[in-house]
């Protein structure tokens, strides 16, 4: 048996319950072994689990670089030192996003050669694999070189999520046409073009998002997690139209019944809760970000998607695909 995923029981807008009672889903549903890692007397109903405990919480307000220096004993903190430790597979936290980051960084280190780690975030396409958007979120000014590098960890991922031999690649951009795009669009193109170790496709679209054609969608942080919250803002609006349309009378009522065998399942795939947390990329280890409003299925998810990353040996995928010298 491998070992326990360390969870942040502390983290979220639904902590400690909801955190704790998808760790119980993950262990009764997929047999999944999870630390709790938080304040013992603020984590509830713990019983069946391995606990490690700490006296710190970093609050979902706290600045992120400076509690991590100051709170050395918080659940974020020695999440990340059990990864380190070896004593757990990975961590997943549903708490602040940016002591997430700073806590796995710190505690883990990066991989030899990655300039700066970065954030993938699994889109679905239907009927498909889903589309890995990468930065989602990490670094809101990036250099070309760093977004080759960010394609080339998202490549390895997709490979070790969805065993993809050859991802393949597109540049977020405002045209499919080489010349469009900013002077860091136009420049990580050439870049991406020439680099024999990438299956690159191209410049795609915003409306490329949902279906994509590629695997794998570069850009830098801040047009990620634009791009991201717009297209979590725009499905959350289409399902509440759509299930306000079909209850209006007993005509769409009727409608809805017929239709909603075949609606649900798209719903649950859009769902974000669904998709299993967002992974923080070129790292010494595996750190799973959730969305702060996460849910016990969210959580499950994460887990599982943890689980995955381990088994699938992500991190010496990632190490290669940057440095292929340095197989560990």
């Amino acid at each position: 048996m491998g070992l326990p995923i360390a969870l942040d029981v502390m983290g979220g807008d639904f902590a400690p319950s909801e955190i704790v009672a998808g760790a119980r889903r993950a262990k009764e549903e997929l047999g999944l072994e999870v630390i709790l890692v938080g304040v013992p007397e603020r984590m509830g109903d713990t019983s069946g689990f391995e606990t490690f405990a700490c006296t710190e919480v970093i609050e979902m307000d706290d600045d992120p670089g400076s509690s991590v220096r100051k709170k050395k004993d918080s659940s974020l903190v020695r999440a990340a030192e059990l990864v380190r430790d070896g004593k757990a597979s990975a961590m997943v936290s549903a708490g602040n996003t940016g002591a997430t980051m700073a806590s796995a960084l710190l505690r883990m280190g990066r991989l030899p050669g990655v300039i700066r780690p970065c954030i993938v975030t699994p889109i679905p396409n239907p009927g498909k694999n889903p589309t890995a958007l990468v930065d989602a979120g990490a670094n809101s000014e990036c250099t070309p070189e760093m977004l080759v590098q960010f394609a080339k960890l998202a490549s390895a991922y997709m490979n070790a999520h969805h065993n993809l031999s050859s991802p393949k690649v597109g540049l977020l951009s405002i045209g499919e046409e080489s010349s469009k795009g900013t002077p860091l669009v136009k420049e990580t193109h050439e870049l991406l073009a020439n680099d024999s170790t990438l299956n690159f496709f191209g410049n795609v679209e915003g409306r490329d998002l949902i279906p994509s054609p590629v695997d794998v969608v570069v850009t830098d942080g801040f047009t990620g997690n634009v791009a991201l919250k717009t297209l979590e803002g725009s499905m959350k609006f289409l399902f509440t139209a759509l299930l306000t349309a079909v209850g209006t009378d007993e005509n769409t009522k009727k409608a809805g019944e017929t239709l909603a065998p075949y609606l649900l399942p798209i719903m649950n795939m859009l769902t974000p809760e669904n998709q299993g947390g967002a992974m923080l990329l070129g790292l010494e280890g595996i750190c799973i970000i959730s969305h702060g409003s996460s849910n016990a299925t969210a959580i499950m998810n994460a887990l599982r998607v943890a689980d995955e990353m381990d088994k699938a040996g992500v991190v010496n995928k990632m190490r290669l695909a940057i440095r292929p010298d340095q197989e560990g």
